[in-house]
């Protein structure tokens, strides 16, 4: 083998510096596993680059002193002393030896050691390494999602991506003491592939908890390995003792799946499982189910088992279009009373699911959809309410100009097959339904005002009718005999010009402005004179007529930094911890915002508007709606449903309740909301939420009051009452070092009781975390359960323990 060698030698306070390049002949190198794809195959040139404070030479032998390093290719070999042989390649270094680098970022730390940096391997004594791991400076840094270390009293290195480690341990936690590790008498890792552990004992601060004959870790920078995972064990009053195992399989780049079940002692068994997939980057499948094989609880016992089948997909295609599904099949009300471990969840007794295909398009709207909508009335079977849209074809546009006129001109369009059952009406299983609402307007615009008159006809098409109760309020009976509904609508929009008004005192280093924007609408809808005969599907059939004004005022405060824009560092706290439902997050169900390493900054607006306050309320000129309204029941209608979702109408009045919106966020830290229906005719509160949610550091508190006072089904009934108070406390993030804490607590105050709490603690370590939450529910009859959960995760390896990720507080 011939080389050619270039030295170059300065003294520096009689040190020598010395750097040899050596280039020689190109050669094949081993093929390196598929899992490191990036890796070279061949190798068409190679320069070593020698570096030493002081250094002898004989022949083709290197003897380097002090601070010896050997550069080659994306390799580094250091030590205290090092014998280089160019000729072969080999690598002899004695005290503090290091070699570090590689497509998965190796780094080995050992009192001796030879290595041969040609075929990449060696043999090292007394190590400690790692792989993911970077030095940098004085401190190792981590460059993969899925670092791992290890130590040994023998590590040898037979193949470029081959380790073998003697009377060693394996760990993801900072050495030299880790929490916890795998002490093994034999590790075999797979650089890229997989680290196999055997005969090992698993320990916790050195103390030996459990024996493994074989175990397997992940050693590549995305792992995705099929195998058993950790089993989950817990307790819950109901339930019983909780065991459940799980396996992981791995389909392929692009898919994975989680099939198990869990062994409640007191009432059965529960299989669940879970299916994922990322076919492109614009689009993703989630199924997932979880069922219970109930031995019935009490005595004599009930069966309250069931299950619950749950499928996300999305899609982008060409040409702008885009396909949802978004599926939920639910057994029964009883069945997510009983075991769903959210208490939001468990208590929702609606069941939506929806399936479409779109296009936008220059501003013409095509959807193809199926949507089914289930409502359990109670837990009694067959009490449920069942809707059912398929197919279901709609067609739309935003306004379009016609020619060079000032008119401008829309549509809104739907054919639809439907369907609709409850214990005491049914449909047939297919009813025809054709709705088509042309749109004229003249948007005008003078001096700041803005007045946009609009004329609309509509035509509904159906294949069925009802024919109505004897009894008002009773159900009727649809049969199969067409009718057409035709109406025609006008509307008047009148937007005076906005009042502002920009303070000039600062106030707390801020400009001030209020913002109000009024607006008034006159409505008129006609011909609709069969009412009483439409089947109720959705918001397309409870159109009425109506003589109405509707009017309405916003109200905004802005406020204006006179100095740079503040710097927001804190840490993100608890983003699921919040009042109201959780922030925005990926679409994708199983990515969740993770935590940030360290906190983050990010310009706080110049300008911010702190106080938007909504104030709107009708009034009637026809309070009988042409005849639709029924009184002494809740009446349901369009003009209603559009100004607040409370069934207030159950007789004649000029005037709706009035509609309070108010919002404040005085920073990214602070969200309150006051929504308030008050109505004059009954001269009270109709319903009223108050939600509250600040953070300030690793604090978070919310807190929430929901309240209803709706009519009851008929003048003999008492009204709905509903009044829950609902409050949170929280410290710390995820995944934050040390001790996290948070509870969450409902008080129903109608029945004086605690509907629900929970409390979860939470210390992590840098590897290593222990959770611990109890959970209280009371539903009822149905459900009256104390559970006490608990995870211990190791990082990048597993987590022991019934505490779902899904169902944690943070």
């Amino acid at each position: 083998m011939n080389f050619r060698t270039r030295l170059f030698i300065t003294a520096t306070c009689s040190l020598l510096i010395v750097v040899l390049a050596v280039s020689v002949p190109s050669r094949a190198s081993d093929n390196p596993p598929q899992s490191t794809p990036d890796a070279p195959s061949a190798v068409l040139g190679e320069e070593v680059t020698i570096k030493a404070l002081a250094q002898e030479k004989d022949g083709a032998i290197y003897k380097l002193h002090g601070n010896a390093e050997i550069d080659y290719e994306s390799y580094i070999v250091r030590a205290d002393e090092m014998v280089y042989d160019s000729a072969s390649g080999q690598v002899t270094a004695d005290g503090h030896m290091v070699l570090e680098g590689g497509p998965n970022d190796e780094h080995i730390e050992a009192n001796h050691g030879t290595y041969n940096i040609h075929s990449e391997t060696g043999r090292f004594e007394h190590v400690a390494g790692g792989i993911g791991v970077r030095l940098h400076g004085n401190r190792l840094m981590l460059t993969s999602s899925n670092p791992f270390s290890f130590a040994g009293k023998v590590v040898e290195k037979d193949s470029p991506y081959h380790y073998v480690v003697y009377d060693g341990t394996v760990t993801t936690c900072e050495l030299p003491q880790p929490k916890w590790e795998f002490h093994a008498h034999k590790v075999v890792v797979d650089v890229g592939g997989n680290a196999k552990i055997y005969r090992s004992s698993f320990r916790l601060h050195g103390i030996p908890v459990l024996y493994l004959p074989f175990a397997t870790h992940p050693a590549e920078r995305y792992p995705r390995q099929s195998g058993f995972l950790i089993p989950n064990i817990g307790q819950s009053s109901v339930k019983g003792t909780i065991l459940g195992e799980s396996v992981y399989l791995a389909l392929n780049r692009s898919m994975d799946a989680t099939i198990g079940a869990e062994y409640f002692s007191l009432r059965g068994w529960a299989p669940q499982g879970e299916f994922r997939a990322r076919p492109s980057d614009t689009s993703f499948v989630d199924l997932n189910f979880f069922s219970v094989l109930d031995r019935g609880i009490g005595s004599p016992p009930v069966d309250q088992g069931g299950g619950d089948v749950r499928l996300s997909a999305e899609g982008s295609f060409g040409h702008n279009f885009r396909g949802v599904a978004d599926i939920d099949y639910l057994s029964s009300f009883v069945f997510r009373l009983a075991f769903n471990e959210v208490f939001t969840q468990a208590v929702n007794s609606e069941v939506k699911s929806t399936a479409f295909l779109s296009n936008t398009t220059d501003g013409y709207f095509y959807n193809v959809a199926m949507q089914r909508y289930q409502n359990f009335e109670s837990t009694t079977p067959g009490d449920v309410i069942t809707i059912l849209h398929a197919p279901s074809v709609e067609l739309s546009s935003v306004d379009h100009r016609i020619g060079r006129s000032p008119f401008y001109w829309s549509y809104d369009a739907a054919l639809e097959g439907l369907s609709r059952s409850d214990p005491s009406f049914s449909t047939a299983p297919l009813v025809g339904r054709f709705d088509f609402t042309p749109t004229l307007s003249l948007p005008l615009v003078l001096r700041g005002w803005s007045l946009r008159p609009a004329l609309s006809l509509r035509d509904t098409f159906y294949t069925q009718q009802q024919i109505p109760s004897a009894v008002p309020g009773g159900p009727g009976s649809a049969v199969t005999d067409s009718l057409n509904r035709k109406s025609l609508h006008g509307e008047v929009e009148l937007r005076p010009p906005a009042l502002d008004k920009v303070f000039d005192r600062e106030f707390l280093g801020q400009k001030w402005k209020h913002v109000i924007e009024p607006k008034v609408t006159y409505r008129y809808v006609t011909g609709i004179n069969n009412f009483p005969d439409i089947i109720r599907f959705d918001q397309r059939d409870i159109l009425s007529d109506t003589n109405e004004v509707e009017y309405g005022v916003v109200n905004r405060l802005f406020a204006k930094r006179l100095n740079q824009p503040a710097k927001d560092c804190d840490r993100p706290g608890m983003p699921t911890l919040f009042i109201g439902g959780a922030p925005s997050h990926s679409l994708i169900p199983w990515q969740k915002k993770g935590p940030v390493a360290e906190s983050p900054c990010s310009d706080e607006p110049q300008v911010r508007e702190i106080i938007t306050w909504e104030l709107s309320q009708k009034y009637f000129i026809d309070p009988t709606f042409g005849g639709a309204l029924i009184p002494g029941l809740p009446n349901v209608l369009a003009t209603t449903e559009d100004l607040t979702g409370i069934a207030f109408l159950n007789g004649t009045r000029r005037l709706s309740p009035l509609i309070s919106r108010l919002r404040i966020a005085t920073s990214s830290h602070t969200d309150v909301e006051w929504d308030v229906d008050y109505d004059f005719h009954l001269s009270h509160i109709n319903t009223s939420t108050a939600l509250v949610n600040y953070r300030a550091g690793p604090f978070t508190i919310g807190g929430g009051d929901a309240f209803l006072q709706a009519p009851g089904e008929s003048v003999e009934t008492s009204p709905v009452l509903f009044n829950q108070f609902r409050l949170l406390l929280g410290y710390g993030y995820p995944n934050k070092r040390g001790f996290s804490a948070a509870t969450n607590v409902g008080f129903d105050a109608n029945l004086n009781f605690l509907q629900y709490a929970s409390l979860q603690t939470t210390y992590n370590w840098d590897c290593c975390g222990l959770s611990i939450e109890y959970r209280r529910f009371a539903l009822g009859e149905v459900r009256n359960e104390n559970q006490y959960r608990f995870t211990f995760a190791l990082a990048n390896i597993g987590a022991f323990g019934n505490l779902r990720r899904d169902a944690r507080l943070f």
